[in-house]
């Protein structure tokens, strides 16, 4: 039978939990606090009111109330077509709509695409992973309803100008997801490519993006449902679609059309998203089955 251990062994090490414990215990207090500092510095910032909070929640809620139609069983059908009395103008805007999305995230990816090898860092030297970043991380900061508002101002109002304006912004947003997804490729098939006499190029597109191709079709996809809603806001500076007719019809208290308009986006934006949900669990899935 074993001999227990010395009294002053067992006192040292429960001294040392202890002390860990209260050492633990003092960091999670001190964040704690620099936390709620934080929290209160945001809240003088943003200057948020609780009052204000509760007495403009009516207001909002009127707001929402005048945008809802009239709807009566005896009269449903007249009234439902009262509704979306601009139906097919709405749905041709829709249909601009997410053309500009898909025309903005296809250029966008491309780009993305060609920068995203010299971003990543596992593949390219220092300074072509440093300048590449800059320029993708310039491209996603600046929001997309800026760039807009450039190029409407560069090209004049219409959908060329929210092409321009979604295309950067997804070129940015993009490039850093596909650069981190090649970051995790197998380098012994890039070794291979580089052994068998290939050029950079050569060993980005044989060695690479083979790997990767599954993780890059899934961001441009999900980038797609982004951009669909990131087209429907746009028309408010003239960049074409839906969202210029939106924003008339905010201006001219047409609380109807907002409430129709609104369905129509949120129908559609739905749909897309259905879609490239599955579409992107059939690439995985089938990346799945190969790899296995």
């Amino acid at each position: 039978m074993a001999a227990a251990p010395p009294a002053a062994a067992v006192a040292a090490v429960t001294a040392r939990w202890a002390a860990r414990s209260r050492a633990r215990g003092l960091r999670t207090l001190l964040w704690g606090v620099v936390f709620l500092l934080a929290v209160g510095v945001a809240t003088q910032v943003g200057q948020v009111n609780i009052g204000r909070l509760l007495a403009g929640l009516p207001m909002a809620a009127d707001y929402i109330g005048r945008t809802i139609p009239v709807l009566r069983a005896e009269s449903f059908g007249a009234d439902l077509a009262e509704w979306f009395w601009g139906f097919d103008i709405w749905v041709g805007l829709l249909l601009d709509t997410i053309l500009i999305g898909y025309t903005g995230t296809v250029l966008g990816g491309a780009a993305a695409l060609l920068l995203s090898f010299p971003a990543a860092t596992t593949l390219a030297p220092r300074w072509s992973v440093e300048l590449s970043r800059r320029l993708l991380e310039f491209a996603r900061t600046v929001p997309t309803l800026v760039f807009a508002l450039i190029f409407v101002y560069a090209f004049g109002l219409g959908p060329f100008a929210g092409v321009l304006a979604i295309a950067l912004h997804t070129m940015g947003a993009l490039g850093k997801l596909f650069a981190e997804v090649h970051e995790n490729a197998d380098l012994r098939m890039v070794d291979a490519v580089r052994a068998a006499g290939g050029s950079w190029p050569q060993t980005m597109r044989y060695g690479v993006l083979p790997q990767s191709l599954p993780g890059v079709l899934s961001f441009g996809l999900l980038r797609f449902e982004i951009n669909v809603r990131e087209a429907s806001v746009l028309g408010i500076v003239g960049a074409g679609g839906i969202g210029e007719e939106l924003y008339l019809s905010v201006r001219q208290f047409e609380y109807p059309d907002i409430s129709a308009i609104l369905l129509l986006i949120l129908i559609t934006v739905t749909l897309i998203d259905q879609l490239c949900t599955r579409l992107r669990h059939r690439i995985l899935g089938a990346e799945a089955l190969r790899v296995a």
